[in-house]
């Protein structure tokens, strides 16, 4: 029951922000929060909306398989984040868009606007569906089972929490309510440290002594150049993948987009760029330290990492369940509140191209809520993990396409056969899956992000090969 009353105070506190902070609602306000967003204060929730409830499970466990080389990846993502605040925003601020698809037909046409557009849509609802998904299962599993509650109303419950506190301020609000959950995130993570140290009986200095001094805090691999955990490997997938999954994808760029200036932009984008590495090392540390409080406690440790910080959970008391609680909610609803607005944004934006239509707007949100929770649902009546594995991988075929996309109109000054570009768009993916499947049938190896690379390659070749001379000069080239 302290878990439910948890729950339940913290979405009153969002709704409570929410309301007291957007007093009038238009479409400007919930597509860009009228361009005056403080660019600190989009940067520290960025932090928070950047770490899904997903995360906040599963990568302190990644110390049980990887040791902490996914450290590698994040040295790759401040990397990433400095081209996309000096790369990609310009171009952004410079067009004064609102969905950065909204380039592709400026630059483009008509069908690469909507392949882009629509290529969004399916894989940000597919991806966050699965990840929220994830949530609910394991709020299922420690609250409501026991309270007798079925999981469809569990979804539900919770989508339509969502659509409450973000229906009138949409982005503006996110701004806001991001802040308040990345605080409630990083607070309950250190909380949630200080008890695994107390109960190994150690102090903050000598817990960093046994973290450093483990096996398992391993961070550089050097020797390996098939291992996916090679050092150029990881540096160079965390750069792409930031590029792609945040600088080409509208849930991530949305918030960025609501500065009041380029200036303001690029700082906030730098910020949490740095600061996403010591936020992923404090997830990696706990990881370390659980492992020594398994072995401490002559507890077996999980089958996957997944369950290793579940597991301690269960072996303690209410408080450390009500602060794994806030954390969850704060790491999976600052993400999936993002993915909604964003949702109905570019369905607005992109689709309907109605921007400024408030009706559809807020019918269109609704009806995304509604869509969403379906996914979810659909999720649990499979109940397999091959489907969820599935959408996964479709998630990271579908933002090759992106890569292509914008990488050939920012590298070239080439226009495409625009017809041609959502028949690319489509044969690259599955040109990629291809190579894959026969490169590890013939050699053993294995993709992995490199696949992303690779999948925007393809594309770029096929814009490539389908360009023609114009015989005027595109004038967003000149």
């Amino acid at each position: 029951m302290i878990v439910l009353i948890t729950v339940f105070l913290y979405f009153f506190a969002l709704f409570l922000v929410s309301r007291l902070t957007v007093h009038r609602s238009n479409n400007d306000t919930f597509f860009r929060a009228g361009r005056r967003s403080p660019w600190y204060m989009v940067a520290f929730g960025m932090v928070g909306a950047s770490i899904s409830g997903v995360t906040f499970v599963s990568v302190p466990g990644m110390v049980m398989s990887i040791d902490m080389t996914y450290l590698q990846m994040c040295i790759g993502f401040i990397f990433g984040y400095f081209a996309v605040a000096f790369l990609l925003l310009p171009v952004y601020y410079r067009l004064n868009l609102t969905t950065i698809y909204t380039y592709l037909g400026q630059r483009f046409g008509r069908r690469s606007y909507k392949t882009g557009a629509s290529f969004f849509l399916l894989s940000k609802m597919s991806g966050a569906a699965v990840r929220f998904y994830v949530v609910c299962m394991i709020l299922q599993q420690f609250v409501f089972d026991a309270m007798g509650i079925p999981f469809v109303l569990t979804v539900v419950g919770m989508v339509l929490l969502i659509w409450l506190y973000t229906r009138r301020g949409g982005i503006k609000t996110l701004v806001l309510t991001d802040t308040f959950q990345t605080v409630c995130l990083f607070t309950a993570l250190l909380l949630i440290i200080g008890h695994v140290v107390g109960d190994l009986g150690l102090t903050m200095g000598s817990a960093w002594e046994t973290i450093v001094s483990d096996t398992k805090s391993r961070v550089f691999v050097f020797d390996n150049w098939v291992s996916k955990q090679n050092f150029w490997k990881q540096l160079m997938s965390g750069i792409f993948v930031v590029i792609v999954m945040t600088g080409l994808d509208q849930d991530m760029m949305q918030k960025n987009l609501t500065c009041k200036s380029l200036r303001d932009a690029q700082k906030d984008m730098c910020t949490y760029g740095v600061a996403f590495l010591p936020a992923n090392l404090l997830f990696l540390a706990l990881g370390v330290l659980l492992v020594h409080w398994c072995d401490a406690k002559g507890i077996a440790l999980p089958q996957t990492g997944d369950g290793l910080l579940p597991q301690f959970v269960e072996g303690t008391g209410t408080t450390i369940m009500v602060l794994f609680t806030i954390g969850l909610l704060a790491a999976s609803f600052s993400s999936a509140d993002s993915a909604l607005t964003s949702l109905t944004t570019s369905y607005c934006v992109d689709i309907r191209e109605q921007p400024g239509n408030e009706r559809l707007r807020k019918r269109a949100h609704l009806l995304i809520c509604l869509v969403f929770a379906a996914f979810i649902v659909l999720f649990r009546i499979l109940n397999s993990t091959s489907i969820i594995d599935a959408i996964y991988v479709l998630c990271s075929y579908t933002y090759g396409p992106l890569l292509g996309l914008f990488a050939y109109g920012l590298l070239t000054r080439h226009p495409v056969n625009d017809r041609w570009v959502p028949v690319i768009a489509v044969l690259s993916p599955l040109l990629c899956l291809t190579i894959d499947h026969v490169t590890s049938l013939l050699t053993g190896y294995q993709f992995g992000y490199e696949l992303l690379i690779l999948n925007g390659a393809l594309t770029f070749v096929g814009l490539y090969c389908s360009r023609y001379i114009p015989s005027v000069e595109d004038p967003l080239l000149s």
